[in-house]
């Protein structure tokens, strides 16, 4: 008897299988394809600049007008499918269909038949609906990660240069700080050079003007000697105007 009722249920899943309508199969088709493009998109060794180079060519260039109007009535064809899938579990879920599968066995096997059928609709098209929004937004990552890496490319760029440009201003400093401390050294051995002969020509100043005091000295000296010498020879020659007055004073006399 058990045997009898598994061959039954196989049975009846066989014809559900081979019932499958056509716009399900459909969605079950796109529902692989759609798990199969996100388990490529997600593969780790394929980097998101390569990516972005599948998706600049040109039938994506040529499609992408219409990208957005085909997502949206995808989206739109999924969740009427979805909500037709809900419809069928609730009819078939419902009490009434319940109590008659429990008159009629082979009601009740119809019943869930169809109960099992409208819940793998269900299923098949919310998974699509949600696989399909992923995928979308799988690509919209990508392509902002192969922006955000050019980005960055051309800032590490920007920081390489700018940190060259660093060092070249930092070893230029160096060098002028070198060039000033040169500067300085060579400055300051000027500056104890001409110390040395402000010294040596302050010495010189202060002899000659010892020199030139003693010149002075001996001038005056002289001058006064000199003075001397006059006021000796005017007495000199007074006295010698004296004596040559005194005979003829005396022969005057005699006569």
């Amino acid at each position: 008897m058990c045997t009898k009722k598994f061959l039954k249920i196989v049975q009846h899943f066989l014809e559900i299988t081979v019932r499958m309508t056509l716009q399900w199969t459909a969605v079950a088709f796109f529902l692989y394809a759609e798990i199969a493009v996100n388990i490529i998109l997600c593969i780790p060794f394929i980097s998101a600049k390569r990516w972005r180079s599948v998706f600049n060519w040109r039938i994506w260039n040529w499609l992408s007008p219409y990208w957005n109007k085909c997502f949206i009535t995808m989206v739109v064809v999924l969740i009427v499918l979805f909500l037709d899938a809900v419809r069928e579990v609730q009819k078939y879920s419902a009490p009434q269909p319940m109590e008659d599968a429990k008159v009629n066995p082979n009601v009740f096997d119809h019943v869930h038949m169809k109960l099992f059928r409208a819940q793998r609709n269900l299923y098949i098209s919310g998974f699509s609906i949600f696989l399909w929004l992923i995928m979308r937004r799988v690509v919209t990552l990508l392509n902002q990660v192969a922006d955000t890496l050019a980005n960055s490319a051309g800032l590490q760029a920007q920081v390489d240069s700018a940190v060259k440009a660093a060092k070249r201003s930092q070893e230029d400093n160096l060098k002028l700080k070198h060039a000033i401390l040169d500067e300085e050294k060579s400055l300051s051995a000027k500056n104890q050079q001409l110390k040395l002969e402000v010294g040596r020509l302050e010495g010189q100043l202060k002899a000659a003007e010892e020199a030139v005091r003693k010149s002075n000295a001996e001038v005056e000296a002289m001058r006064r000697q000199a003075k001397g010498l006059a006021q000796e020879y005017d007495r000199l020659l007074s006295e010698h105007h004296q004596l040559q007055n005194l005979p003829s004073a005396e022969d005057k006399k005699d006569q």
